[in-house]
């Protein structure tokens, strides 16, 4: 296929806004520690007055994986839903800044405003996440452009969408455009709980519909309802071709076939976790597109795992081409 873009991401349009606290204030707060909650349109407004030396970015899962995706140089393109406000217009604006292609403009007249995170990071680097979604929840397969979808050599997806059946059908759409046309899809889990919801739906999608699949241990003993990692891992790998595994701290599992590596993880000591998922598989997503092997394709998620960690907010602030090159991979 002669794709337009080497990545094409669907996934929540969400404004991160990050502040330091400690863990006293997010007992006071009712927020608990290391998770993602969803939180509705009034306690959104509360936890951000409460937020103290606030930084903002566009965020969302799929999103910060495009952006880390947009720093090695890759052609890139994000479907998400924003509305026609403030927030919306930033986020559209900066992602296109920052070289990936908003291609969905902002929705006007009266929807839901555009989606927000408030996170709050704690001194030992643990993020704990309070996102009201608003409009991102509300894609659906009307957001799905044809040349966008059928211009992908690969297609990744994030699991948060699974809540809506719109999010379901806008997968399914995106995903047979996208091989029809010659080219790869892949999704990331996201979530324990959202695997919860859905375990069936997510059974048929891993099993009928991806060539790739993103988890880590939680998100794969969810799936297949088991508390057994490598039982998992083999049920994982006959229903699809392509399977990661992060082990926050121990080595990542990549399984494809027969072949099945494990690649180090270098302990290091977190300044902020938010994103490290994201740009693990912004490096694992470089290297499949650049026709890397197993074993490399998982170093570079690695490394860009480890970069992110050690700054606040969940992208990348260093050239990654420069580490991967210091790390004997590029």
């Amino acid at each position: 296929m002669s794709a337009k873009y080497k990545v094409v991401g669907i996934g929540n349009a969400i404004v991160d806004v990050l502040s330091h606290s400690d863990d006293s204030f997010l007992d006071i707060m009712g927020i608990e520690k290391g998770i993602m909650q969803l939180i509705e349109k009034e306690r959104a407004e509360i936890l951000f007055a409460a937020m103290d030396d606030r930084q903002q970015a566009p965020g969302g899962s799929v999103a910060n994986t495009l952006a880390g995706l947009g720093v090695l140089g890759l052609k890139t393109a994000f479907i998400g839903r924003v509305h026609d406000d403030h927030l919306g217009h930033y986020y559209a604006d900066t992602l296109a800044e920052e070289g990936t292609d908003f291609v969905n403009p902002p929705v006007p007249n009266g929807e839901l405003p555009t989606s927000r995170s408030m996170i709050f990071v704690s001194p030992d680097g643990e993020r704990s996440m309070n996102t009201y979604l608003g409009i991102s929840a509300e894609l659906g397969p009307d957001d799905v452009s044809e040349d966008v979808a059928g211009s992908a050599e690969l297609l990744f997806l994030e699991g948060y969408l699974f809540d809506k059946d719109k999010g379901k059908e806008a997968f399914l759409k995106a995903t047979r455009l996208c091989k029809a046309a010659g080219g790869k899809a892949g999704i990331a889990l996201s979530d324990p709980f959202c695997v919860d919801r859905h375990r069936g739906d997510f059974r048929s999608l891993v099993a009928g519909e991806m060539d790739y699949v993103i988890g880590n241990s939680h998100e794969w003993c969810s799936l297949y309802e088991t508390e057994d990692l490598e039982q998992a891992l083999g049920h994982a790998a006959l229903d699809c071709g392509l399977v990661i595994c992060t082990r926050s701290g121990d080595d990542v599992v990549l399984v494809r076939g027969e072949e099945r590596v494990e690649v180090p993880v270098h302990e290091v000591t977190p300044v902020d976790a938010t994103g490290a998922g994201d740009q693990f598989a912004a490096g694992f997503l470089y290297g499949l597109s650049t026709g890397r092997d197993l074993a490399t394709c998982g170093r570079m998620g690695v490394i860009c795992a480890t970069e992110v960690i050690g700054h606040l907010g969940p992208r990348p602030e260093t050239d990654m081409r420069d580490l991967f090159r210091a790390e004997g991979v590029l």
